[in-house]
Formats: structure tokens, sequence, C-alpha cells
């Protein structure tokens, strides 16, 4: 019988490594990493986050889409959602011949489907997909190559268990996030499994006040359903679904925030159920991504020294780049920007997404001040270098400044 599910690679790295190579890498990034992630030019002195930008599952997502269209290229192929969120990226497989999968109804419609038959390839996202969406690809008998990041296929198989066990996992995400669906979904493979999302502190404490109070309910019930509607379960019982709590988190989320949440729940249930019975009352395990820890470590030692300014480079929507954005903020000056393209050396000007918000982009002329500058640079586990490199070249140009003479010294290097 013919295989149709690819998890592992079709071992075609060489074949597309040139493409790789001419698409994502960045000179200018090499020159300044080999120079200890810093780089002095005029009266400018850039300093590089020591983790940045690609990190494992993502480059192994975009491998293996690109070996996917090296393997199967007279087969139409699709693409669910998103590879990663970073539009270039998904911009480069649209110009290959991949095409996208929406969902038809904003962020809670299902995928459509219809178009998919036996005959095509469809790739699955690094943030992976839903139970449902995952059966009802192999009912078409497509063929599905899986780019699943392995970090998130932890955090399943801890819901999953928790599921299995008669826990509720509570899962710290957002859940409109395409990851935070698929997470949640694995207790669908359990009859009777039960998830919770919760978004931050705030709404972790409102879980933690229900677990402790009382008497069942005490009138909070109604409340409670209103204020985390959409985010579980259906038929979800706090009076029911809360006496036993597992933990988990989308692995982009700030990891200090995780951890705090799940300190928090577990106080609350010890203080409910007594410390002795705890652990047959909740569960935790660290399912932050290695990736997402080492890179806000590496900003948080960043931020430690003097800066003048902070850009940080990554899709929108991109969980990790938002988060990295957050940490900076609290300590400097801090600019989102998407790709080098919100900075306009011509007019000086600046358009980013101001953190902490969800609104579209502001622009801001007077952003650069004169004189010496110190000026942090990272980037989101979904940016390729290529376009942190134009960015910092396009900081540079607003003094006047050319990296050309850099990025030949590292070709040649």
């Amino acid at each position: 019988m013919e295989q149709t599910y690819f998890r592992k690679g079709f071992g075609l790295k060489g074949a597309i490594e040139g493409a790789l190579t001419a698409d994502y890498h960045s000179q200018v990034v090499d020159a300044i990493r080999a120079s200890g992630y810093t780089l002095e030019v005029g009266d400018l002195t850039f300093r590089l986050a020591g983790e940045f930008g690609f990190c494992y599952g993502v480059d192994r997502a975009v491998e293996y889409a690109y070996e996917t269209r090296s393997k199967f290229p007279g087969k139409r192929t699709f693409l669910v959602g998103e590879i990663i969120h970073n539009p270039h990226v998904n911009q480069k497989l649209a110009a290959m011949g991949v095409e996208f999968l929406h969902r038809p109804v904003g962020r809670e419609g299902e995928f459509d489907f219809g178009s998919v038959t036996a005959d095509d390839v469809v790739i699955l996202p690094a943030f992976g997909v839903t139970v449902r969406d995952f059966e009802r690809l192999r009912k078409t008998g497509c063929v599905l190559v899986d780019t699943t990041c392995g970090s998130v296929l932890n955090v399943w198989k801890r819901v999953e268990s928790y599921a299995r066990d008669g826990f509720t996992a509570l899962i710290h995400g957002k859940n409109f996030h395409e990851e935070t669906k698929a997470t949640s979904s694995q207790v669908n493979k359990y009859s009777g499994g039960k998830y919770l999302v919760v978004r931050d502190m705030n709404e972790a404490r409102m879980v933690c006040e229900y677990i402790e109070q009382k008497e069942p309910g005490a009138g909070s019930r109604e409340q409670f359903l209103t204020q985390f509607k959409g985010k579980m379960t259906p038929g979800f019982d706090p009076d029911r679904d809360l006496q036993r709590i597992g933990v988990a988190n989308q692995t982009t989320m700030l990891s200090g925030e995780s951890l705090a949440i799940a300190s928090e729940v577990g106080k609350s249930m010890a203080r409910r159920w007594g410390e002795a019975a705890a652990s047959e009352h909740f569960r935790t395990f660290d399912t932050i991504c290695s990736a997402t820890q080492e890179r806000q470590d590496a900003v948080l030692k960043l931020i430690a020294a003097p800066l003048d300014l902070m850009v940080v480079i990554g899709g929108y929507n991109s969980s990790n780049t938002t988060h990295l954005a957050a940490i900076c903020q609290e300590k400097v000056t801090t600019y989102h920007i998407e790709d080098a393209t919100g900075i306009d050396v011509e007019q000086r000007s600046i358009r980013f997404r101001p953190v902490g918000l969800h609104s579209t982009e502001e622009r801001r002329d007077h952003w650069f001040p004169e004189g010496r500058l110190t000026i942090g640079i990272t980037a989101g586990a979904s940016t390729p270098n290529n376009k942190i490199g134009e960015t910092i070249e396009r900081i540079a140009a607003l003094r006047g400044l050319s990296l050309v003479q850099l990025a030949k010294g590292a070709g040649q290097a």
C-alpha cells in the first residue's frame, strides 16, 4: 500500500539547500555573529541577541515544505493555514505553487478542505492541526506531510495524558492561535476529555478563585461560563471539571508567566483539597519550548546592558515575537516591525506595531535620535536571517552608512 503520511523528511536537503540559502541567508547577520554579536559602524553600535530568528522547529518545517515541492513536483500541493507566522516565508511557498487552505469564517470556522482530493499533497504547519482536521484530511486519501514541531508534540502528549487520566487540561495560551486550537483538541482522543484556556495570570486567578470557593457554584458559575466562553470544552462544568487539573501551555508564551500560572493553580488546588491530596488533583510539567526560552533569556541578557532603543523583527501574528517585544519594552523603547520595509529611509520614519496592542500599525517620524546610538536587535523564531540583515542595513542607511563591504567580507570569509 502506498505511503500517504510523512513526518521525517525525504532526504532531499541537498537538492533544496541552494534555494533555502538564496531565500533566507544573510551575509550581514553572519558577519555580526562572527564579530561577537556586535557591529560598530559610524556612530552606531548594533547589538544582536545571542539567540534569535529561525529555531530548529521552524527550520525543519520550512525545509520539509521545500522538500515536499521537490518530491512531488507534479502534484497539487496545499498548506493548512500558514507554515509559520512569517509573511515572507509563506509568500515564498506561494510563489513555489503551494496553495493555502483557509478558515472561511474568521478564526472560528473550520478549514475548507472541499477542494482536496486523493491525488493531492497537503502540508501540515509547524503548529499542527486539530484532531478533527487531521481525521478529515486522512479520509480524503491525500498525501500528508506533517511538519508539526517536536516541542508542540511534547505538549500534545502531556494534554493527551491528562485527558486519559481524567484531568482537565488547563492551557496557558491564546485560544484563537492555531497551536492552542490543535493542543486543546488532543483531549478529544478520550471520552470525557476536557480543556480550559487561560490567556494570562488574570484569567488564571479567576480559575483559582472558583477552585477555592467553599460552596459549589456559589453564584458565580454563570459568570465563569461567560468569561471563558469559546475557551473551554463544550458542556464544561466548572464545579465538576475543575476538581482535577493538569497545566500545559502554548509553546511560545512567556515562560515566566506559564510557570507562575502553574504555581498559582497548584497552590489553589492544595488549599482546596489539602496538601496531602494535592497530587491526586493537580499535575504540572515544564512544557516550555527550549527555543522560546533561549530567545527570551538572550533578550533579557541583551537589555541588561545600556541600549538607546530596541528593534524586534517578526510577523505581527507571531506569538513568540510579540512576547520578545513585551520583554524589551519593560526596559527600553521598543519597536516591533514586521520587516525592513517598516523603516522609511527617505522620510526617516518607522511603521511598527505598538507593544501590547492589537491595533493596526503606527507611523512615527522622530524615532531615531541624533548622535551616538546603541541599538538592540532581535527577531522571533519564525523570522529568517535575510529580514534581520535587511533591517540592520536600513537602520544604518538612516546615517548614510552602507554595509555592502561588511556583507562582502562575510561572503569571502
